[in-house]
């Protein structure tokens, strides 16, 4: 699993090779089975195909029209009710919401977020995470309620680049035992 750990790179050019639906509900499955606190699995995902909603969302992340490229999105969103049972419908929540389960939704999904990618190098398939958007301006695009949360979209496809790895800090910049 390091080696596929160490091979990943975020992608930002694909061919037009289509990705194999077995392949799309393998990533799903990775996801699926995340850790998540308390068992909660808030993750969602929507998996977009369509040229003119892929187009609507490349618009609302900042018109990063590189995402284009890509044959699949993957739409990763964390819901608020795994938290909280009696959660009214009529919450709201974006970037600067004051709950702290938001902060654990989104932690949960970015696990299986993560599992998503690994298993994708596993697969010979490449993504990119991007997160440039507001909430009030992705969700209208695929209707998604209003107490959900878009965490990320993934990028998906087959790499049409291969980047060399970006500078990593070492390890002994990053460890502390017992205390700071």
């Amino acid at each position: 699993m390091l080696k596929e750990i160490q091979n990943r790179r975020s992608i930002r050019k694909y061919t037009d090779k289509e990705v194999e639906q077995e392949k799309i509900i393998e990533l799903l499955d990775a996801a699926r089975i995340a850790a998540s606190g308390s068992n909660t699995q808030p993750w969602n995902f929507i998996i977009v195909k369509s040229e003119k909603v892929k187009e609507e969302l490349a618009k609302v992340s900042h018109n990063q029209s590189w995402m284009l490229t890509a044959p699949v999105f993957i739409v990763c969103v964390a819901d608020i009710s795994s938290r909280i049972k009696e959660n009214d419908k009529n919450m709201y929540l974006d970037e600067n919401s004051p709950q702290e389960e938001v902060k654990q939704i989104i932690r949960d999904t970015s696990i299986a977020i993560t599992n998503i990618m690994i298993q994708a190098v596993n697969l010979d398939l490449s993504t990119c995470w991007v997160a440039w958007f507001r909430q009030k301006e992705i969700r209208p695009i695929l209707n998604i309620p209003n107490d959900k949360y878009v965490v990320g979209i993934l990028t998906l496809g087959y790499a049409d680049e291969s980047p060399n790895p970006r500078p990593r800090k070492s390890i002994e910049d990053i460890i502390h035992f017992e205390k700071w």
